[in-house]
């Protein structure tokens, strides 16, 4: 945990320690000439630096391990969340991408052998090593784009050692001495029916419940299932969801992604932290997550890489729902972790201001995993994980498409990258 001033800043971010919804998530507090005082890792003071001087001179005396950074002018943003990936697996499946640009579906790429379980297999293969050596490079990655906390879920083994292999991994890059990122993990054990359970879900479905979810609940907060037709449909989703519920896991669902299910709704009904995706949720789905406040958790890259009409983030909003943004890495479906063309995709094709998508990176993130009360806002108390642009102009960050303008990034009161 570090100690720092950062003086001269354009301060500019959402506020509290919940989701903000609809309307909400436009209103970012922007403080020009701003000082960010972060003592032990933690904001201490957060305010204009002409109300921070004998503060400043108090905590210089005090102090003799402090990093001072003069931001001159610059933009400094709460550290992004990016709240759903899919860090740890084995292997890779670019034959699968050629597939699709010749026309083959996600469903019919499955169906043929391909998807979700072509990974499983490899990540059954491949040691825990290799799968926390191959994490770290795409965490230094994100760290670079300004990312301070990232989920990272299980779900490439489908069996329970695997599944074990890989919560270990992600807790290990989680506690590796100094890791730049804050890292949360959620259980995915449910992400498809492996081959060995082909025509008996339910029985996959009764492992989980009797297995898995006892063994894993000291191991991950969160439990997640891919909600989906001739996947798991929604019958099969509740009980497992119910069951998690009941062991003290929170709850998220990949939604509405393929085909319109249900799955908003069942979110909605059980309480979920998010549903995911959501490109094809209806109506009464957009409703019933706003009316229940379950994040609807919304992933462009996913349907810019499937050429996929992207999911309605103005529906939500307009409803009064929060939206937060991910990047959904995964080495099938999404392979990027690209924040700024997320960013761009986000304000250009789903019609979010830059204000909005600011919100659903940051605040709207941090709630989307169960962390809104300690990230994702510059607010006193919280945890000093920031951002800082190379401009003092936000609008840039979808004005660069696809290219990185950040500068520095700062977890915990330590500045972990510093860009050209």
């Amino acid at each position: 945990m570090g100690n720092m001033i950062i003086d001269h800043a354009t301060i500019v971010t959402p506020c509290g320690h919940s989701a903000c919804k609809g309307d909400a998530m436009s209103r970012l507090t922007t403080i020009k000439d701003g000082c960010v005082i972060v003592r032990d890792g933690l904001i201490e003071y957060v305010g204009p630096r002409a109300d921070a001087q004998d503060l400043m001179a108090e905590y210089k005396k005090d102090k003799s391990d402090i990093s001072f950074i003069d931001a001159e002018g610059r933009a400094l943003l709460p550290g992004f969340v990016d709240s759903h990936t899919h860090l740890i697996f084995g292997g890779f499946r670019p034959d699968e991408f050629e597939w699709r640009l010749k026309g083959d579906t996600y469903m019919s790429i499955m169906q043929r052998g391909g998807g979700i379980q072509s990974t499983v297999n490899a990540t059954r293969a491949t040691s825990e090593d290799e799968l926390v050596n191959r994490a770290q490079w795409f965490l230094d990655r994100m760290s670079s784009m300004g990312v301070t906390t990232v989920e990272a879920k299980s779900g490439y083994g489908l069996d329970t050692e695997t599944e074990e292999k890989m919560l270990r991994a992600i807790r290990r890059l989680a506690d590796k001495d100094g890791q730049p990122i804050r890292i949360v993990s959620t259980f995915l054990g449910a992400h498809a029916v492996p081959k060995e359970y082909a025509g008996h879900t339910d029985e996959y479905v009764d492992l989980i419940i009797k297995e898995m979810l006892p063994r894993f609940r000291e191991m991950t907060d969160c439990c997640d299932i891919f909600c989906e037709k001739n996947v798991f449909e929604i019958e099969e989703s509740r009980r497992l969801l119910k069951a998690a519920k009941d062991m003290g896991y929170k709850l998220k669902l990949h939604a509405d992604e393929i085909v319109q299910l249900g799955g908003a709704e069942l979110a909605a009904e059980l309480g979920a932290l998010s549903a995911d995706h959501l490109l094809h949720v209806s109506d009464a789905g957009v409703e019933a997550m706003a009316k229940a406040g379950v994040v609807a958790t919304l992933l462009p890259l996913t349907a810019f890489t499937l050429k996929e009409p992207y999911a309605p983030a103005r529906k939500f909003i307009d409803a009064g729902a929060a939206v937060a943004l991910a990047t959904d890495l995964n080495p099938g479906s999404c392979f990027s972790g690209s924040i700024p063309l997320s960013i761009a995709l986000a304000c250009i094709y789903m019609k979010m201001s830059i204000e909005e998508t600011i919100t659903a990176l940051t605040l709207n993130g941090a709630a989307a995993i169960g962390r809104a009360d300690e990230i994702g806002s510059i607010e006193k108390g919280k945890r000093a994980d920031f951002v800082m642009l190379n401009t003092d102009n936000i609008n840039i960050l979808p004005y660069y498409v696809g290219m990185n303008c950040v500068k520095t990034t700062i977890f915990g009161g330590r500045v972990v990258c510093e860009n050209p």
